[in-house]
């Protein structure tokens, strides 16, 4: 029987995932919460499994003390804890020192059996930022064996953060034996998490600029990306072995577009195409260099490369771990736009 840790699991994604670790067959699932946030989503789960082994323990990954009295036990960490945004100092203290502070517990802890017990594996949820695509052609397909970021200073701090965490967990496997694999999630989306992603577009004064167009949506719906990272924490290779997780039926950026204004609001949106997008975002680099930074630039040449090259994507990796989408894409859509309704979602608040 296996005894998982889940940290970040009162986030979006965490809940969903100690759901299904209980649905297939988890032994226990301990479940780290920092103190003070809310256990509302896990109390639901615990309701939906009675008689199940899900423990809420309050604790933190900010030193590798307090790590290591979470490992006790336990086979596999679902490690999700990380934070979208906040000051650079919050991002890395919560992304990266977080992290290593986990892998220094692993590494220090003292064996159990006779010949050494097998130390925790690990489950890391990373993301699709850490890829290095600006300079492939247009359509290329972004796969497990597509490049990591080259210029981490061109992208934003998520990207950074994210991209520093999987080159720890690369360190400590080659260096300490750490049994790890890494997950790859595109667009996570679903009721309660975010209505927009930044690949569709941005908003600005009232103003939604639609920016995606064509571009395909690596859309992962929550639940099916919750199933992934329990298939990888049972059958993964936990040698470093990599999988993008996205869902089979993706949409283009106008198509989400189109059904959210159909289906939630209108956005009042301003399409601006590729050639038009690299220009403003070259305006704003050189604005921004001008001012020595006091300008703000949410775009840049090098993102729009990035992110609106009309890439396509694969998870055949994942599909030959075992995994499928148990929620299609249409049901995903109806689901989290019904959800959006009923928050009377009404602008970049949501």
């Amino acid at each position: 029987m296996t005894v998982h840790l889940v940290t970040g699991s009162n986030g979006f994604l965490g809940p969903v995932v100690v759901d299904r670790l209980l649905a297939r067959g988890s032994s226990e699932v301990r479940c780290l919460v920092l103190a003070g946030t809310s256990r509302g989503r896990l109390d639901e789960v615990a309701a939906r499994h009675p008689g199940a082994n899900l423990r809420v323990v309050e604790g933190s990954l900010a030193s590798q003390e307090s790590c290591a009295k979470l490992l006790v036990g336990v086979d596999v960490i679902v490690h999700l804890a990380a934070a979208m945004k906040g000051t650079p100092e919050q991002i890395f203290g919560s992304t990266v020192v977080a992290t290593q502070n986990l892998l220094e517990a692993i590494r220090h802890l003292p064996p159990t059996k006779e010949g050494g017990a097998p130390r925790p594996r690990i489950v890391h949820c990373s993301s699709f930022s850490v890829y290095g695509v600006a300079d492939l052609p247009k359509g290329a397909l972004i796969d497990e064996t597509s490049p990591l970021e080259p210029h981490p200073d061109r992208r934003d701090l998520y990207a950074q953060a994210k991209l520093k965490q999987e080159r720890l967990i690369h360190a400590y496997a080659t260096q300490h034996g750490l049994q790890a694999t890494i997950a790859r999630p595109g667009v996570i989306y679903g009721p309660g998490g975010p209505a927009m992603s930044s690949r569709v577009g941005l908003f600005a004064r009232g103003l939604f600029v639609q920016l995606g167009g064509k571009n395909l949506l690596p859309l992962s719906y929550v639940e099916n990306c919750a199933d992934a990272l329990a298939v990888m924490a049972e059958r993964a290779r936990f040698a470093c072995d990599v999988y993008n997780v996205h869902d089979d039926e993706l949409l283009s950026c106008d198509a989400y577009l189109e059904r959210f204004e159909r289906d939630v609001t209108n956005l009042h949106a301003v399409r601006l195409p590729f050639f038009a997008t690299k220009a403003v975002a070259g305006a704003m680099s050189t604005l921004r260099s001008w001012s020595k930074g006091r300008f703000p630039a949410p775009l840049s040449p090098y993102a729009v490369d990035t992110t609106w090259k009309r890439h396509r994507f694969s998870n055949a990796r994942l599909h030959a771990l075992g995994w499928s989408p148990r929620i299609s894409t249409e049901e995903g859509l109806v689901r989290t736009f019904a959800w959006l309704r009923e928050q009377e979602w009404r602008g970049e608040r949501a």
